[in-house]
């Protein structure tokens, strides 16, 4: 494959999961305001405890067999009704373990009323990760973005009713849920016809080994970066309490704008290092697209920094907007966490997933040891910044531990000057400006920004009309 046309198909898959992802994690934004009126501080603190778990236990219950599903298919090693059909059957294993030990935990009254829905959804969820990883390796990515339209909008408009009409509170919360999982499942058995992939004659004892020698190592990896991005909730619980960790809640919502670039580009990353793994330029092909990713992120980064003030006073009540003080922290974290991830994708294209579970097992000790040190000092800020600072530790070990794989060369002066422009942007806000001063300065750094990538710009706008170009050829 031609170097343009890499990119080319690195951006055409892109703007397919956007399509599946823009929509739904804009939905889920301008919900915000409506959790943020009908449920308390505290029930949404609640609420985020239970997802944050749900999380938590998915890789667990699953065996991430789901993240093996991805690469074997892609790999073309086994057939894919091998691999789906073995994947299956792992996961059931999973579920049914998992109801093994529910009388177990109801008897230690652990979430109490609420473990049912967990389990639920923890359950479907399990089925439904199987199946969209599947149709994504399988080049069905148009299905997989209108399913995760379709999901989020049932979702909202599930919240809205069991909410706002009927006061239902957190169980309406949870029951819109499980109402738009089930209904995803039944559209992706339906319009794939994914029944035909299931062989119980190709249930491989070897495959399923090999197979979970690849995925069980993404389970503590899985549990790390959970541990990174959600156990600061439990900390914060229990140093400051239900509301503080409903106000953290809250604030990670406003940095989903930037982390929506993020999952857009990886979902179609993950595909183009894998089909490039073996190419004789894939150092040069990685090494351009991690610049042009960082370039993507800091920008981002930088627009939401300067209406940072405007979007929480428009998305929640006055009872959350104190939030914006959290989001600087956050933003940072997602570029970090960024950067970890795509360093990370190295150890999956080159099926050495054992990387990603020793560099985030670094990560992770980092992070609850910061979070016990700077929550009680810093309140919900010292959340954010032990995330952020973990992150860093991660990506700055992978770069070098990943080179024996693919050398990725890193812009490192434009890297500085980023980060330099973006902790200015940071440090106006928590200072006490007339609004007015304060946006004209904010917007100027940004300009700032936008010069200094401006070879993203470029590359972009040379892709954009190179594809007109090739569309007016046909005509």
């Amino acid at each position: 494959m031609s170097s343009l046309n890499k990119y080319r198909k690195l951006i055409n898959n892109s703007a397919i999961f956007a399509l599946g992802n823009l929509g739904s994690k804009l939905i889920l934004i301008f919900l915000v305001p409506l959790y943020t009126y009908y449920l308390t501080a505290s029930e949404y603190g609640r609420v985020d405890i239970v997802t944050t778990t749900i999380s938590m236990l998915l890789p667990i219950i699953s065996l991430s067999i789901y993240e093996a599903v991805l690469r074997y298919v892609m790999d073309n090693e086994y057939d894919n009704e091998s691999v789906f059909t073995n994947s299956l059957v792992v996961t059931f294993i999973g579920i049914l373990f998992g109801v093994l030990i529910y009388p177990f935990l109801r008897y230690l009254n652990i979430l109490t009323e609420l473990l049912p829905y967990m389990y639920i959804i923890l359950f479907l969820q399990a089925i439904q990760m199987l199946l969209t990883q599947f149709i994504r390796a399988i080049g069905k990515i148009m299905i997989y973005s209108i399913n995760g339209i379709m999901m989020t909008v049932i979702t909202a408009v599930l919240n809205i009713y069991f909410l706002v009409q009927l006061k239902m509170g957190i169980p309406g919360y949870f029951i819109s849920i499980i109402v738009a999982n089930i209904i995803s499942i039944l559209y992706l058995l339906i319009r794939t016809n994914i029944a035909k992939y299931i062989d119980l004659t190709k249930i491989n004892k070897q495959l399923v080994v090999k197979m979970l020698t690849y995925s069980i190592p993404l389970i503590p990896n899985a549990f790390i970066w959970w541990t990174m991005n959600a156990s600061n909730r439990y900390f914060i619980l229990f140093y400051i309490g239900a509301s503080a960790n409903g106000l953290f809640a809250v604030a990670n919502k406003i940095p989903t704008l930037l982390s929506l670039l993020n999952t857009v580009f990886f979902q179609a990353w993950q595909l183009s290092a894998i089909e490039e793994y073996g190419d004789t330029e894939k150092s040069k092909f990685y090494s351009n697209t991690f610049n042009y990713l960082s370039m993507t992120l800091f920008i981002g980064t930088s627009i939401i920094l300067v209406f940072l003030k405007f979007i929480v006073s428009m998305l929640v009540s006055n009872e959350f907007y104190t939030v914006w003080e959290y989001v600087p922290f956050l933003l940072a974290g997602i570029i970090f966490s960024s950067f970890s991830g795509f360093l990370g994708t190295n150890y999956i294209a080159a099926k050495e997933t054992k990387g990603v579970f020793k560099t985030s097992v670094l990560g992770g000790g980092v992070n609850i040891i910061l979070n016990i040190i700077l929550i009680p000092i810093l309140g919900i800020n010292g959340a954010g910044l032990s995330t952020l600072i973990s992150f860093l530790i991660i990506w700055l070990i992978r770069v070098y531990d990943t080179r024996k794989y693919i050398k990725v060369d890193i812009n490192k002066k434009s890297l500085i000057i980023n980060c330099l422009l973006i902790s200015f942007q940071t440090s106006i806000l928590y200072i006490t400006l007339i609004p007015i001063y304060e946006f004209i300065v904010e917007f100027i750094l940004m300009i700032f920004v936008l010069i200094v990538n401006k070879n993203l710009l470029k590359i972009t706008g040379q892709l954009l009309f190179s594809k007109m170009k090739v569309k007016l050829n046909k005509r």
